[in-house]
């Protein structure tokens, strides 16, 4: 299971990027109402860089900024051990954000990602070979302290792992072979479409398309 203590198997960035372009592009197909969705991704936030988010509804998060230095992700579980408000007032766990190379530093400033809603933070270089954290000292006896292993379990690159959720979260069949064909990025058809939402059109997925910078026919 991905968590901060063993992110063995969260794909390098750029696999990160395609992987939540994937995740926010179902969501947009199944849920057309953006204010539900779990996942989003704006592939033009600001000066070329991209920025890809989950948000459970509840006051979970977690956002994923891409840039010239690759990828910095931060995440948000608000009932766990390590959250903020564990103390008065509140602070995030101590080495939590330590260690954050300078080439990052602009995302620790900026108000969208609310630095100071912080449980786990983690980065890669775009020529890293592995994902980085601060040094953090975990509270001892809880399997997932800082909330990473709940927040990232999606990110496995297991089509079935966003299938099962899916069919859950809204409540409906969702068609595992449209859904690997999404996951593994590859262009969106009519076809597809239809196996996840009958409902809706191809076309009527164009702003999303665009805005997600998911690749389309």
């Amino acid at each position: 299971m991905i968590s901060t203590r063993d992110l063995s198997q969260l794909p390098d960035a750029d696999g990160l990027r395609r992987l939540l372009q994937s995740l926010a592009m179902l969501d947009a197909i199944l849920c057309p109402e953006w204010q539900y969705r779990y996942y989003s991704f704006n592939a033009a936030w600001a000066g070329g860089e991209k920025t890809g988010s989950m948000r459970d509804g509840c006051g979970d998060d977690f956002r994923a900024h891409f840039g010239a230095a690759g990828c910095w992700l931060k995440g948000f579980a608000h009932e766990s051990l390590m959250s903020p408000c564990r103390v008065r007032p509140p602070a995030v766990w101590p080495g939590v954000l330590d260690g954050v190379p300078a080439e990052f530093a602009g995302c620790l400033r900026e108000p969208a990602f609310a630095i100071e809603a912080t449980t786990f933070c983690v980065w890669r270089k775009w020529g890293d070979p592995a994902w980085q954290t601060g040094p953090v000292a975990f509270p001892p006896g809880h399997p997932d302290p800082d909330g990473s292993a709940a927040l990232l379990s999606a990110l496995d690159g297991r089509p079935e792992s966003y299938r099962d959720w899916a069919a859950d979260y809204y409540e409906r069949d969702v068609n595992l072979a449209a859904v690997a064909h999404v996951h593994a990025h590859r262009s969106l058809t009519s076809k597809v479409v239809a196996r996840l939402n009958p409902e809706l059109s191809r076309e009527s997925l164009t702003a999303d398309v665009a805005e997600i910078g998911y690749p389309a026919s």
